[in-house]
């Protein structure tokens, strides 16, 4: 019999698989310790005024592939009404088929809306949008807190600058009413960027008044760094998260990281050695901070950003200009992380690669600073951004359960803007049973529902809540 799409048993393929999605994957709660949504709409429970709004607004995903559709900015980025925004992407939707987006939409739109049945297109754009547009208003249910309990979701950990008052996280933890956790994750990456001139010197200046503090030194930066990630750790903050192109490794003394922390607060320019010597000094500071707070250290590595110079004078970042690198990160990462291990200061850390050929490459290393301290102290983290689809999640896992252990995985993140991406959530646990429920079939797994269950249960949720240490259920 013909499966039909988006059913009950949606990409699960046989008994084994339908059984572990069903009994032990589907009901598990939600802990999504790596998003972008803004602090302010939890704090202030958001109400979306239409679909266009929580749906497109942000969305990098679907602008990129707006694009590609033939669509103009303006109905992506720019000055079209809501509405036109809206009957872009409908018109973009059906051109979708193979990618994630389209199993994304008509998921978003099942839960939490109740739309089923109904593909989006051009002809049931103005129903499904006046449908959904009614719901958005009519009461807490669809706001920005109602749908995250509406998902189960235990926590979630924002994207957070160490100059950020996080005087919304503190307005969210004050609110006994509210059943999910808001926590900060500790962003640092523009006090490396010493490179950058003026925006770098007015960074300092930010930081330095969240700190309270004057930074004039390489050693005051340092402090107030260390300042701020107590002040996070007050907060409840156990997470620091890193974006880096490529992982550096460049030691330098103190004298000549000082002169560099002078030459770029003078405004002269650093070169592309010296940024690496300071980045390095940074990143190792950042390791033995995280490890003495007990945190867990997030590298994103491999990303190549701001890649369209035209498109991103125009729009900045984050309009999805940004594509996989391909550099070399095998022996910079290696002596990066030996040396805080040498120090027996490497604190938990989660490998991300947005290149899908280094999955083996991070899995193998990550191994070798494995120390019996705790379960899983060096992650690879799931698959991101560009790998978040059904070939990307398996390759990532697979690579996983081959080198390392599947069992002790922290799962999935949305990565992402939008109060609508929890599905991604469900959609990752579906393409994790029927993987695991494949090799029961094949004969690969024993057909042990309890075994394999109490995994997919701990892969869904309860490894990451155990893993981070913070305050969850």
């Amino acid at each position: 019999m013909a499966k039909q799409f988006l059913d009950d048993d949606f990409m699960l393929q046989n008994d084994a698989a339908r059984t572990l999605y069903h009994q032990y994957a589907a009901d598990m709660p939600i802990f999504d310790y790596h998003c972008h949504l803004p602090p302010v709409q939890v704090a202030e429970n958001k109400q979306f005024r239409n679909l266009t709004e929580i749906w497109l607004y942000g969305d990098h995903y679907k602008w990129r592939a707006m694009r590609a559709n033939g669509v103009a900015e303006r109905n992506c980025t720019g000055d079209a009404s809501d509405w036109d925004k809206f009957a872009a992407w409908a018109e973009t939707v059906p051109k979708t088929i193979g990618n994630p987006l389209y199993h994304w939409t008509h998921m978003e739109m099942k839960d939490p809306f109740g739309i089923s049945g109904k593909l989006l297109n051009p002809q049931t754009a103005k129903s499904i949008y006046e449908d959904i547009n009614a719901k958005l208003v009519s009461g807490d249910e669809f706001r920005a807190r109602g749908i995250m309990e509406h998902f189960n979701v235990k926590a979630v950990c924002t994207t957070d600058d160490p100059a950020d008052s996080l005087e919304h996280h503190a307005s969210v933890a004050a609110d006994a009413s509210f059943k999910s956790k808001m926590y900060p994750a500790f962003r640092p990456d523009k006090s490396m960027a010493v490179d950058t001139g003026e925006a770098w010197i007015e960074y300092l200046a930010r930081l330095g008044a969240a700190a309270s503090m004057s930074i004039d030194s390489f050693g005051d930066l340092l402090s107030a760094l260390d300042k701020r990630h107590e002040f996070f750790h007050s907060m409840g903050g156990r997470l620091s998260d890193h974006a880096l192109t490529l992982p550096v490794y460049a030691p330098a003394s103190d004298a000549e990281l000082e002169a560099i922390f002078k030459k770029a607060k003078s405004g002269g320019e650093v070169s592309p050695g010296e940024a690496d010597k300071f980045r390095t000094a940074l990143m190792l500071h950042f390791g033995r901070m995280n490890a003495k707070r007990g945190w867990v250290m997030q590298l994103h590595l491999n990303c190549l950003r701001n890649n369209n110079t035209r498109l991103f004078r125009k729009l900045g970042p984050d309009t999805g200009l940004d594509g996989m690198a391909d550099g070399q990160i095998a022996v910079p990462l290696r002596n990066f992380l030996d040396a805080l291990d040498m120090e027996e200061m490497l604190p938990k850390t989660i490998l991300y690669t947005l290149n899908p050929r280094d999955n083996e490459l991070l899995a193998s290393i990550g191994g070798s600073f494995q120390d019996g301290s705790t379960p899983g102290k060096i992650q690879l983290g799931t698959a991101w951004w560009y790998n978040d689809q059904k070939e990307g999640m398996l390759s990532q896992m697979s690579a996983l359960a081959n080198i390392g252990l599947l069992s002790r995985f922290v799962g999935m993140i949305t990565d992402s803007r939008s109060f609508l991406s929890y599905p991604r959530h469900d959609y990752f646990r579906r393409i994790l049973c029927n993987m695991v429920g494949t090799w029961v079939e094949e004969g690969e797994a024993p057909r042990d529902m309890d075994l394999l269950g109490g995994m997919i249960a701990d892969i869904s949720y309860n490894n990451a809540r155990n893993y981070f240490g913070m305050e969850i259920d």
